[in-house]
C-alpha cells in the first residue's frame, strides 16, 4: 500500500516539478535509445516507447480517476473476484489492474498489452511461460464461471435495486479516503519523486499480462457479480468463513493478503455492514428457484451446519405461490392428513412428540377406516325400536338444567379447587352435604344413596399431598402406595382379617377376608368344590359381589377369568372401594337402599355375599327380591355369613328367616358347605328356570310383580317387594343360559330379533357382527399403536357410551377390565353387554358418576359430548372426567368436530396434554392425557 499510495501521489501532481522530471527522464532515455541503435539490433527502442507511454497513460488514467468517482464497492468486489479466480501473486499495487468502468479505448489497451508482453517475453521468459500457464487457468476458471452465471443470471434483475442502493452508500464511504489522500498530495516531499517513477514504470511492465487478463474477465465479472451475493443469502458469517475454507489451501493466503492490502482501512466496516444488510435483505428474496439452482454446488461446498440453516432458512421464509406447490417445501398429501392430525403444543415435550410421530406413521387407510365410510352411523329410525332406561324408568328424579350450549369462554376457563369437606375423595353425589340435610329419614340407608346437585360442579378434586403414579397390575392388587389412599382406620380394624395392612410406603393386601382370612384364591376353590357347576371362568363369568370390602374376592377372581362387579357403601369402612380401584379391580360405590340397583334385570350368572352386613329377610325381604331382580334364571346366589354356621340366637333367627324368604322366593338351595380352613360356611341357592314353583305356592308372598312392571326401570326407581316371572317364551332373554365364556363374547345373543332394527339400521344380529368387526379393527389398527398409549400402564377402562360392548369385546386379550356405561336417554343395550359376558351400569353423564377421584386410567367416549350438550353443559362433564381420571390417565373422543372442539378447548384449560386431533367429513377423533396439574385458589363457599 505505501508504493501504491506514493504512486498514486506522483501521478496526481500537475506542478512545475513533475513536468521538469518527466521532461528529464524523456531526454535521458531518447539519447540512450539513439545510441543503443546505432551500435546493436536490439528492442531497445520499443521497450522505451513503451515506457514512456505507459507513464503516460496511467497518468491519464489517474487524471481521469479524479474526475469521476470510482465505486469502492465495486472496485472491492472486482478485487474480491481477482483474487477467487485468478493466480494472483497478492502484492500487486491497485493501478495494476484497471478498473472495470476505465474509459481507455481497447484498441490502445491492446497495443499496450502486445508491447509489455513483447518485452516481458524478451527478458523473462521464464515469467512468460508462467503467464501463459496462468491464461489457461484463466480460462477454465471463466468457463466455470460462466457456468454459474447461466443459472444466476434470472435473479441479476431482481438485485438491481439493491446494487445501486450499495453504490450509493459505498460512494459517501469514498468520500474521507479522497480528503485523506489529496492531504497526502500536498505533504509529499518532490525529492522522492524520481525514485517513485522508476519503481512505477517497473511495475507496470511487468503487470501488463495481468491487464489482459483482467480486462477479459470484466464482462464475466459483471454477470456474475450480484448472483454470487445471492447464493450466500442467508448464510451466516460463519458459513462464509466455512467456505472459504474449502477453496485449495494455495490461495488461501493470497486472498487473505489481497482483501487486506488492496481494500482502504476506512471502507473495512462499511463493507462489513454492508455484507450483513445484504444478507437480511437477501434472506426475505430467497425462494425455491434459488435453493434448487445453487443444490448442486451447494453440495461440494456445504457443510453440516450450512445445511441446517438452509432447513431454517425455509421454515422462516415467506414463500410464494410457486414455492409452496414445490414438493420438497410441503408434501400435500402429509399435510391433508397429518396437518389436522397432530394439534400439539409448540412446547411439547419429547416424551408427547412420540406420540404424535407414531400417529402420523398410521396410514391414511387406517384413518378413513376408523373415520370413513365403515363407521356405523345410528339409524334415527332405530330409536322407535329400541327403549331407553329414561323412558322405562317411570319414576326418574326431574331435574333443572340450563339449555345454554355452553360455547361461550370455554378455552382459558378459571378453574377452582372444591371447598368440601371430603377434600380429595370427593364424591358430589353421593357427599352433597346440603342435601343430606334434607332427608327426612335415613332408615334405608337414604343417607348412603345418591344426591346429586342440581347443577354438576365446575370445581377441581385436590390430590392428595404426595401423591405418585399408581403401581401397575398384577403388583397392585398385593399392595398400593400410602399417599394415594391415605387412610388407616380400616387396616386398624381389619388388619386381623388381612384385609389391609400398612407397610411403609405401602398399603399392602394380603388377599384375605372376614370370610376367608386365608386368601382369596382358596375360597374361591372351595366353593367351585362345593359346586361344580359353577364353573368358574365358562359358565359363570360375570357376578355380582355385595358388600365387597376391598374387592380382593374379585381380584382373584381374574385369574379364573371371572369378571366381578363389587360394590359397597361409602360408609364406616373407610374408602374400601377406593381401595379396590386403587388396587386395580371393578367397583362401585352404591348401596342397597331404598332404590333399585343400576343394573338390568336379569345379567349376573352368580351373586356373591360374604359377610355383607345386609339384612335380606327384612322390609319382607326387599333387598333379598331384588337381586333376584339382576340373577340370571338358574343363577346362584352365594352367601358366606355366621347365620350359615353360628348358633347365636341373632344368628339362628336370621338363619329361620332366610330360610322362609328363600322357599317363598322358589330359591333352591342346593348345598351348605363348610371350609375347615377358614371355619366358615356358606350356603349356595339357585334361582329357578320356570314359573311352576310361583304358581304353585300356597300364599302370593312375596307377591309376583304386576305384568305393567318394567324389570328393567332402574333410573331412580324405588325398590319393590315383589318378584317378576320368569320369561317362557324361547325368544326371549332368559330362556337359555349364554354360551360358554369366550365364545359367549363374539356370539350375537340368540333372544336378539332379526325383524327388529339394530342402532345402526341393519337387522340387529347384523348389526352386532358388525359393530364388533368395527371395533377390533380400530382397536387393532389405531388405538394399539397410533395413540401412543402404553396399555401395560392401563387397568381401569370406562367407555362412557357403549353400544353393544364392541370397544371392550376388543380388549379381550388385554389385561384390562372396561366398565360399559349405557347412557340414560340411549337404547337400551346392557343386557346385550352383559349377555356377551362384559358388565357395565345405567349412568346420566349430566350427573356425577358413583366412583371416587382418580379410578380410571383411560375413558373412551364415542359420540357422547355431541348428544350429551343437549341436555346440560359440558363444563361440568368435563370437571366429572377430570375428577375419575388418574394424573397420567387418557381420554379417547370420538364425536362431531364441533364437539371434539369444545372438548379440546375445555381440556387444554384444564392444563390436559391433546396429544391428537383429526378430523375427516365432520368426524373427529381426539387424544389427550391429564396432568399432574391443580389450581391453587378455592372456590368460594355456598
Amino acid at each position: 500500500m505505501a508504493i501504491g499510495g506514493k504512486s498514486r501521489v506522483a501521478k496526481r501532481s500537475s506542478s512545475v516539478s513533475y513536468a521538469s522530471t518527466v521532461t528529464t527522464v524523456v531526454f535521458v532515455t531518447l539519447c540512450v535509445l539513439g545510441v543503443w541503435m546505432l551500435t546493436s539490433n536490439s528492442v531497445s527502442s520499443p521497450q522505451t516507447t513503451t515506457t514512456t507511454r505507459t507513464v503516460t497513460d496511467t497518468n491519464s488514467d489517474i487524471a481521469f480517476s479524479g474526475s469521476n468517482e470510482e465505486q469502492p464497492s465495486k472496485i472491492n468486489e472486482d478485487q474480491k473476484d481477482k483474487a477467487v479466480f485468478e493466480d494472483n501473486p497478492g502484492q500487486l499495487p491497485d493501478e495494476a489492474v484497471k478498473p472495470d468502468d476505465d474509459k481507455v479505448s481497447e484498441s490502445d489497451d491492446l497495443d499496450k498489452v502486445k508491447e509489455g508482453a513483447a518485452v516481458e517475453e524478451t527478458r523473462h521468459g521464464l515469467q512468460g511461460k508462467e503467464s501463459a500457464e496462468e491464461q489457461e487457468k484463466q480460462k477454465m476458471s471463466e468457463t466455470q464461471i460462466s457456468e454459474e452465471s447461466v443459472l444466476t443470471q434470472n435473479q441479476q434483475s431482481k438485485q438491481n435495486g439493491l446494487k445501486e442502493v450499495e453504490d450509493n452508500k459505498q460512494m459517501s464511504n469514498e468520500e474521507p479516503i479522497k480528503v485523506h489522500q489529496e492531504e497526502t498530495i500536498n505533504n509529499q516531499d518532490p525529492s522522492e519523486d524520481q525514485d517513485q517513477i522508476r519503481v512505477v514504470e517497473k511495475k507496470q511492465i511487468n503487470e501488463k499480462p495481468k491487464e489482459r487478463r483482467a480486462k477479459k474477465k470484466k464482462k464475466h465479472a459483471e454477470s456474475i457479480e450480484r448472483p454470487l451475493e445471492t447464493t450466500m443469502i442467508g448464510k451466516s458469517k460463519k458459513d462464509d468463513v466455512a467456505e472459504m475454507e474449502d477453496e485449495p489451501r494455495v490461495n488461501k493466503p493470497k486472498i487473505q493478503d489481497q482483501l487486506e492490502e488492496d481494500e482502504p482501512k476506512g471502507t473495512k466496516q462499511p463493507n462489513q455492514d454492508q455484507l450483513e444488510e445484504d444478507e437480511s435483505k437477501g434472506t426475505k428474496q430467497l425462494n425455491q428457484d434459488q435453493l434448487e439452482q445453487d443444490e448442486p454446488k451447494g453440495n461440494k461446498l456445504q457443510n453440516h451446519d450450512q445445511q441446517e440453516s438452509q432447513v431454517q432458512g425455509i421454515d422462516n421464509a415467506t414463500f410464494n405461490d410457486e414455492t409452496k406447490d414445490k414438493p420438497e417445501i410441503l408434501n400435500t398429501t402429509q399435510t391433508d392428513t397429518f396437518q389436522s392430525l397432530l394439534k400439539t403444543k409448540t412446547n411439547q415435550e419429547t416424551t408427547e412428540k412420540d406420540t404424535h410421530i407414531e400417529a402420523q406413521q398410521q396410514h391414511e387407510s387406517t384413518s378413513e377406516e376408523t373415520l370413513g365410510s365403515t363407521i356405523p352411523k345410528e339409524s334415527t329410525e332405530s330409536k322407535n325400536a329400541w327403549k331407553s332406561q329414561k323412558a322405562q324408568s317411570e319414576n326418574e328424579k326431574e331435574r333443572r338444567r340450563d339449555e345454554s350450549s355452553g360455547k361461550e369462554g370455554l378455552y382459558g376457563y378459571t378453574w377452582h379447587l372444591c371447598n368440601v369437606t371430603a377434600g380429595p375423595d370427593y364424591i358430589p353425589c353421593l357427599d352433597n352435604e346440603k342435601a343430606l340435610k334434607k332427608l327426612r329419614s335415613t332408615r334405608h340407608f337414604e343417607h348412603r344413596e345418591r344426591h346429586c346437585p342440581e347443577e354438576g360442579p365446575t370445581c377441581l378434586v385436590p390430590l392428595p399431598k404426595g401423591y405418585k403414579r399408581p403401581i401397575s397390575w398384577p403388583k397392585s392388587r398385593d399392595k398400593i402406595w400410602y399417599n394415594n389412599v391415605p387412610h388407616t382406620k380400616l387396616a386398624e380394624f381389619k388388619g386381623h382379617q388381612n384385609w389391609v395392612k400398612v407397610s411403609g410406603d405401602f398399603l399392602t393386601f394380603p388377599g384375605g377376608g372376614t370370610q376367608f382370612i386365608h386368601g382369596a384364591l382358596h375360597y374361591i376353590d372351595f366353593l367351585q368344590q362345593s359346586v361344580p357347576n359353577l364353573k368358574w371362568g365358562k359358565r359363570t363369568r360375570v357376578i355380582l359381589d355385595v358388600g365387597c370390602g376391598v374387592a380382593s374376592f374379585g381380584g382373584y377372581l381374574f385369574d379364573r377369568d371371572v369378571l366381578t362387579m363389587s360394590f359397597a357403601p361409602k360408609d364406616e369402612h373407610e374408602a374400601q372401594v377406593q381401595f379396590a380401584l386403587e388396587r386395580g379391580i371393578p367397583a362401585i360405590s352404591a348401596v342397597m337402599g331404598s332404590q333399585r340397583l343400576p343394573f338390568p334385570c336379569r345379567v349376573f350368572d352368580v351373586v356373591h355375599c360374604a359377610r355383607c352386613r345386609v339384612p335380606w329377610h327384612a322390609e319382607n325381604g326387599m333387598l333379598l327380591l331384588e337381586l333376584n331382580r339382576v340373577l340370571r334364571p338358574g343363577g346362584y346366589f352365594i352367601w358366606s355369613a355366621t347365620p350359615v354356621y353360628q348358633k347365636l340366637p341373632e344368628d339362628v333367627e336370621i338363619w329361620n328367616a332366610m330360610s322362609s324368604l328363600t322357599k317363598a322366593m322358589c330359591w333352591d338351595l342346593v348345598t351348605i358347605k363348610r371350609d375347615k380352613l377358614n371355619s366358615v360356611s356358606a350356603a349356595i341357592y339357585r334361582k329357578p328356570i320356570t314359573n311352576e314353583c310361583y304358581d304353585k305356592r300356597p300364599d302370593n308372598n312375596p307377591p309376583m310383580c304386576e305384568e305393567n312392571d318394567d324389570a328393567n326401570a332402574v333410573w331412580h326407581v324405588p325398590l319393590r317387594a315383589c318378584m317378576h316371572r320368569v320369561p317362557i317364551n324361547p325368544a326371549e332373554r332368559g330362556t337359555r343360559w349364554p354360551a360358554h365364556w369366550p365364545n359367549r363374547l363374539q356370539k350375537a345373543p340368540h333372544w336378539l330379533n332379526r325383524t327388529q332394527m339394530g342402532i345402526y339400521g341393519k337387522p340387529a344380529p347384523q348389526d352386532f357382527v358388525k359393530d364388533y368387526e368395527h371395533w377390533t379393527r380400530v382397536v387393532s389398527k389405531l388405538y394399539m399403536s397410533g395413540l401412543g398409549i402404553s396399555w401395560s400402564n392401563v387397568r381401569n377402562v370406562m367407555d362412557m357410551r357403549a353400544v353393544y360392548g364392541g370397544f371392550a369385546a376388543a380388549l379381550k386379550d388385554i389385561k384390562v377390565w372396561v366398565m360399559n356405561v349405557v347412557n340414560l336417554d340411549s337404547p337400551d343395550t346392557l343386557p346385550i353387554i352383559y349377555e356377551r359376558g362384559l358388565f357395565g351400569m345405567y349412568h346420566d353423564w349430566c350427573e356425577s358418576f358413583s366412583t371416587y377421584p382418580r379410578s380410571y386410567d383411560l375413558l373412551h367416549a364415542d359420540h357422547l359430548f355431541s348428544k350429551l350438550e343437549k341436555r346440560c353443559k359440558l363444563q361440568p362433564v368435563l370437571a366429572e372426567v377430570d375428577r375419575i381420571v388418574r394424573p397420567g390417565g387418557k381420554l379417547i373422543v370420538r364425536d362431531e368436530s364441533d364437539a371434539i372442539g369444545e372438548v379440546e378447548n375445555l381440556l387444554k384449560s384444564l392444563h390436559w396434554e391433546v396429544h391428537l386431533t383429526f378430523s375427516k367429513d365432520q368426524e373427529g377423533i381426539l387424544s389427550a392425557q391429564k396432568g399432574d396439574w391443580r389450581p391453587t385458589a378455592y372456590q368460594a363457599s355456598i
